[in-house]
């Protein structure tokens, strides 16, 4: 079944969003190898809870993770299995970057 371009640009938008910020890369990557509690994360990535709970809430949002109540805490995790892979693909993509590109958004 093919997606219209309308859901292939929604979905490469929300995931263009998230990894837009390191931080929130930063937390994909700890959810990539385990679920985890807000605490958890900022202990982890040295950030402010409160700092974690907004960039959680923009993952959340964009349809990356998904809170799972436990008890009194929430913890963590990606969407999807095939998140999951994506993640893992694109971490691994080798990337032929030319040697004077010094800067990431072609401007300067």
């Amino acid at each position: 079944m093919a997606l219209s371009p309308t859901l292939t640009d929604d979905a490469l938008e929300r995931v263009g969003t998230a990894l837009a910020d390191p931080t929130r890369r930063r937390i994909l990557l700890v959810l990539l190898d385990r679920g985890a509690y807000p605490a958890e994360l900022a202990d982890a990535l040295g950030a402010g809870r409160t700092n974690i709970s907004n960039h959680l809430a923009c993952l959340r949002g964009c349809g990356l993770v998904r809170a799972k109540r436990e008890g009194r805490q929430v913890r963590y995790e990606l969407s999807s299995p095939r998140l999951a892979h994506a993640l893992a693909d694109l971490i691994d993509l080798e990337l032929e970057v030319e040697q004077h590109h010094n800067d990431l958004d072609g401007r300067g």
